[in-house]
């Protein structure tokens, strides 16, 4: 598909996609399996409760599941609102993907959305799944991307996020494989969720170049947990791949996943503003990796349009012209998005 991207509601021009947000969940439930409960059991977030569940967003039993579609098409189309596009959604295997009501909410609400194709980590996965050979895996995600993916008949647009834990397992070293090999089939983009720790980006980009993968069409997301100095980012960038700040709107001091020093929204600008200064425009992208109900607009968080009305405007304080917000915005996602 030259010069096309693929969005759960069919083939689109890349000019088309206007303000990207590259990493976003829109439907999922990333609970592990032992901590899932009956709904009646799930937390009720109020205004007594809100800052706590943000804070420990872990503690709290149905935070991570995202599975009302009026609250889902509701913050979509405030992302609309304020001016977005195109969401590209990353529920890959393992979470709970829903893919074609993400084609309803799309035509609901106008908003493009871009499905991710793949797996998540291995600790989400059934013992069918793990079972399968790097073939076998290659042949799934090439057949989410070009006949349909979990079931229906929604093309997924992008290979990811693929889930990689630390130390990276086997099955996660053949899912990155998989991956890579349906991207010399197919074009696509690959994104990966690195494992916690700053060797993984640079294990991961090794096994996906070794198995064909274009690192320039491979993107390494949250940099703003699995590096502690923005040298380290600018390295890996150096390496030929697309690195992602994807926690914005996230700023507090506490990392629910273990220890980590969280960058605050202009501290990620600065960082960004470090990449383009290194000529490294090109390889950076931006979203807010909502996963939680605490952050979506409903329950008293930032929702998808934070990036629009409030990380822009900082952008421009701190001396972004609007071609550099576009280059991150619109260009470089266009880019990815776009079958090669």
């Amino acid at each position: 598909m030259p010069d096309r991207v693929q969005t759960v509601r069919g083939p689109l021009h890349a000019q088309e996609l206007g303000m990207v947000l590259m990493h976003e969940h829109i439907l999922c439930d990333l609970t592990p399996a032992a901590r899932r409960v009956a709904p009646a059991k799930e937390v009720v977030i109020t205004l007594d409760n809100v800052f706590d569940v943000t804070y420990r967003p872990n503690d709290y039993p149905g935070n991570h599941r995202l599975q009302d579609l009026g609250i889902a098409a509701s913050e979509v189309a405030r992302y609309r609102a304020v001016g977005g596009s195109t969401i590209v959604e990353m529920t890959t295997g393992g979470l709970s993907p829903d893919v074609d009501n993400l084609r309803h909410i799309s035509e609901q609400t106008g908003v493009h959305i871009v499905a991710g194709a793949g797996f998540y980590t291995e600790a989400y996965q059934d013992a069918q799944t793990l079972s399968l050979s790097v073939e076998a895996l290659t042949e799934i995600i090439v057949s989410q991307l070009v006949e349909g993916a979990w079931g229906t008949d929604v093309c997924c647009g992008i290979i990811g996020e693929i889930g990689c834990s630390w130390p990276l397992t086997p099955f996660e070293r053949w899912s990155l494989q998989a991956g890579a090999r349906a991207q010399v089939q197919t074009g696509a983009a690959i994104t990966v969720h690195p494992g916690r720790h700053p060797d993984a980006p640079a294990q991961i980009l090794d096994i996906l170049e070794r198995a064909g993968a274009d690192p320039a069409r491979v993107i390494i997301d949250h940099m703003d947990r699995t590096f502690t100095s923005v040298d380290q980012v600018v390295a890996l960038a150096r390496r030929g791949c697309v690195v992602e700040y994807d926690f914005f709107g996230i700023e507090q001091s506490q990392y629910w996943l273990g220890t980590a020093d969280l960058p605050t929204d202009w501290m990620r600008i600065h960082a960004i503003r470090r990449l383009f200064d290194e000529g490294l425009a090109d390889n950076v992208v931006a979203a807010h990796d909502i996963c939680t109900r605490s952050r979506l607009q409903s329950y008293g968080g930032h929702g998808y349009g934070h990036m629009l009305r409030n990380v822009v405007p900082l952008m421009r304080d701190r001396g972004f012209a609007q071609s550099d917000i576009d280059k991150m915005l619109i260009d470089t996602p266009a880019r990815l998005l776009t079958f090669a």
